[in-house]
């Protein structure tokens, strides 16, 4: 397969296999007046696949999502058809209105105009965040 390399924009590289159109819909990729290529299930000496999003045009992405979906994406910034910038993701501390609390009795289910926030509470392999509001658990991972 050939995808076209970029002259300026973004690549989101290193994204875990299957996890590329939630990226889309988190990022609102579907509203940009450009070229976006997701190239899924690409060959990855490290993970075996990873996916692939290719922007073309720079635009503002909010590396705390990405980060809360997985710290392990790379985001690189491409000018002149080269990779000026690469920036590393971590685990947000906090993220709001990324993710809906699921539990039935939290505050956010009855008054729905409080935004969804959630902190992070175990880092690790196990990656938990919880509803400030009711501790409800939330694993991105899952």
């Amino acid at each position: 397969m050939n995808v076209d390399s970029l002259q300026r924009g973004l690549v989101i590289d290193h994204i875990q296999a299957g996890k590329s159109m939630e990226i889309y819909r988190f990022l609102d990729l579907d509203r940009l007046d450009c070229s976006v290529a997701i190239i899924k299930n690409a060959r990855s000496g490290k993970s075996g696949k990873k996916d692939i999003i290719k922007i073309e045009d720079e635009i503002d992405v909010d590396l705390d999502v990405l980060g809360f979906i997985d710290p392990n994406i790379t985001v690189n910034v491409v000018e002149g058809g080269r990779i000026t910038h690469k920036r590393k993701l971590q685990l947000p501390a906090q993220v709001t209105n990324v993710a809906k609390c699921k539990n039935p009795r939290c505050i956010t289910s009855i008054e729905q105009e409080l935004p969804h926030i959630f902190k992070l509470s175990e880092e690790g392999e196990r990656r938990v965040y919880r509803c400030i509001y009711c501790e409800q658990e939330y694993n991105p991972k899952k």
